[in-house]
């Protein structure tokens, strides 16, 4: 793993992480075409409006090849929100879901927040235990239809 390398997200990694949110959910979850929009519209807002101080994202990459990502935004003054974490396939199983996990809790740390949050789905099970694992704490957990599936939406919370 020591030749996988975090930088900072670039605007020009938008199109690829909209690709691959909508391709890896519509084949491993049977997400719908309304996804990859969703997701585009978090980065259009993250690139026009972030705060450099106070939110980050990050592309795990290997040879030049983006395997994964991870993002700190503001919920609120003390809360920070983990959002489209993600690793592909053949980065799995490779600890770097527990590097990415780790750099973006350290950031949220750093930058004074005194929380995370975060959505997922229970079908996330690996992530699911991740945060588990990093002390994470389910807060919440209902029955939901969206993205054309049925679904069990999960908020987590950890204090920092």
């Amino acid at each position: 793993m020591d030749d996988i390398t975090l930088r900072p997200f670039r605007a020009d990694d938008a199109s690829w992480l909209v690709e691959r949110h909508g391709t890896l959910y519509a084949r491993d979850e049977g997400f719908d075409e309304t996804f990859a929009p969703l997701v585009a519209r978090i980065l259009e807002d993250f690139i026009a409006a972030h705060d450099p101080e106070r939110e980050c994202g990050w592309i795990a990459e290997r040879a030049g090849k983006r395997l994964g990502s991870i993002f700190c935004v503001t919920q609120d003054d003390q809360t920070a929100k983990l959002r489209l974490f993600l690793l592909v396939p053949e980065a799995r199983g490779l600890k770097l879901g527990k590097r990415l996990l780790t750099t973006c809790m350290s950031f949220a740390r750093e930058a004074g927040y005194r929380e995370m949050a975060l959505w997922t789905h229970e079908s996330h099970a690996a992530a699911c235990g991740l945060y588990r694992s990093f002390g994470w704490q389910l807060t919440g957990s209902k029955p939901v239809h969206s993205f054309g599936v049925d679904l069990v939406e999960q908020s987590w919370r950890i204090r920092l």
